[in-house]
């Protein structure tokens, strides 16, 4: 196919979709390809899966974000492979499409550190279709409860960083407000939360302040801590612990951590921690001129040389400069090497709870104004309008009401359907 296109950006995700946003407000011919046809915003993923937001609200046709930039093509396809010698990409229909330079963002997926059972019976939670499967297997898990007095319902979480953290502490108070609600002050008894992580504690990458309060409000909300103790094995009916511990569950919610995925793997690129590729200041790939990696897909270092975190908002500022270093490329400017603005960590443990260490000098918050920092850069990073009301409307009727915010329908009874949307996944 003859060759339109001065940039191919392989993924719509956070890094993906700004550095095509930038590139086509200067002109830029660029193609992106993402393996689904809509950008989702996942720090919100564990609110889908416990049915307080609704799917529409962290997802945005990724045409209607780039509708008025007539630069960038957006094509909907899985790719098969890369060739970062010549810049070039093949889908698994089999078309093959060329640039002047190659932008790889194509996320992570689960890494599951070779444990025992846990790829088959684990639920991740990294894309819509993850939170949408846990979501059904959740709803089903409680109505066939409903029919068995007596039986212990426990659901598993493994992974005490901020995903684990929030999506145990959203499923606790699920127990609190909507099963009784809905169900019965019976029911809601026999449900209990375990948040596991070889870890000591959670939040590590927090303050002790912050781990400490978290800790705090999860025991009260009751969430079972089982910290500084990894899990071997996962099977159907529960996982077992390092020290023998075994508890039984149906549901295990996996947010151990995330790893690049087989494109990356075939790509020849050297690769680093997670299998993500060790960029160069400027963000291109070693070796390979014209070929920046971003993202899930890349271990991105600061001025220091330290090693930035698998965050949306590195994600974010990465591909923004990113394209500003591939203009200066396309128009015979200089490359500069990647400035991070740190804007800090965020935490929603409950309604009304949250830690925060904003900026470079960490600001500590914790508790109600933590709990509205956190709802308003959230509301605030949100693509789109009616994401945004969505998302308000869901939070306001959810902490107010107590009232769940979508109906889950379909799926098997433990939502074992694992579908991920990998191919090249819409990472950060």
């Amino acid at each position: 196919m003859e060759d339109t296109y001065q940039v191919i950006v392989v993924g719509a995700g956070f890094a993906g979709l700004t550095a095509a946003k930038e590139l086509g407000r200067k002109g830029v011919r660029v193609l992106l390809i993402d393996s689904n046809n809509y950008h989702q915003f996942q720090p919100l993923l564990y609110q889908v899966a416990t049915s307080q937001i609704g799917v529409s609200a962290v997802t945005r046709p990724i045409r209607s974000v780039v509708r008025r930039l007539r630069s960038v093509r957006v094509l909907t396809a899985d790719v098969a492979s890369v060739d970062v010698g010549n810049h070039a990409v093949t889908t698994v229909d089999g078309e093959t499409f060329s640039a002047q330079i190659l932008v790889i963002a194509v996320g992570a997926v689960p890494n599951f550190f070779n444990t025992p059972g846990a790829e088959d019976h684990a639920l991740p939670l990294y894309s819509v279709t993850d939170a949408t499967t846990l979501g059904t297997g959740l709803t089903r898990l409680l109505d066939r409860a409903d029919r068995e007095p007596g039986v212990p319902v426990d659901v598993v979480v493994v992974g005490g960083g901020p995903t684990g953290v929030e999506t145990a502490g959203a499923l606790a108070e699920n127990i609190k407000f909507v099963v009784t609600k809905y169900f019965s002050p019976e029911l809601a008894a026999r449900c209990r939360v375990h948040l596991v992580d070889m870890v000591p504690s959670v939040l590590a990458m927090f303050s002790l302040k912050s781990q400490a309060y978290t800790t705090q409000r999860l025991n009260k909300i009751g969430v079972q801590l089982h910290m500084g103790v990894g899990v071997t094995e996962v099977r159907a009916d529960g996982v077992t612990l390092a020290d023998g511990t075994e508890i039984p569950s149906r549901i295990v919610v996996w947010a151990g951590g995330l790893k690049a995925g087989n494109l990356l793997a075939g790509s020849g690129l050297p690769q680093g921690k997670g299998g993500r590729i060790d960029v160069r200041p400027d963000l291109t790939a070693p070796g390979a001129e014209g070929v920046y990696v971003l993202g899930d897909a890349a271990n991105i270092t600061d001025a220091s040389g330290a090693k930035l975190p698998q965050l949306g908002s590195v994600a974010q500022q990465a591909g923004n400069w990113a394209a500003r270093n591939i203009y200066a490329d396309i128009t015979g400017g200089t490359r500069q090497p990647f400035h991070y603005t740190d804007k800090g960590y965020m935490a929603m443990i409950g309604r009304g709870a949250a830690v925060a260490e904003l900026g470079r000098k960490r600001l500590q918050l914790q508790g109600p104004l933590a709990f509205l920092s956190w709802l308003l850069v959230h509301l605030a990073l949100l693509s789109g309008t009616q994401q945004k009301v969505r998302a308000l409307f869901s939070w306001l009727n959810g902490y107010i009401f107590h009232s769940p915010a979508q109906v889950v329908v379909g799926g098997t009874e433990r939502g074992l359907d694992k579908g991920t949307g990998r191919g090249p996944q819409p990472g950060r």
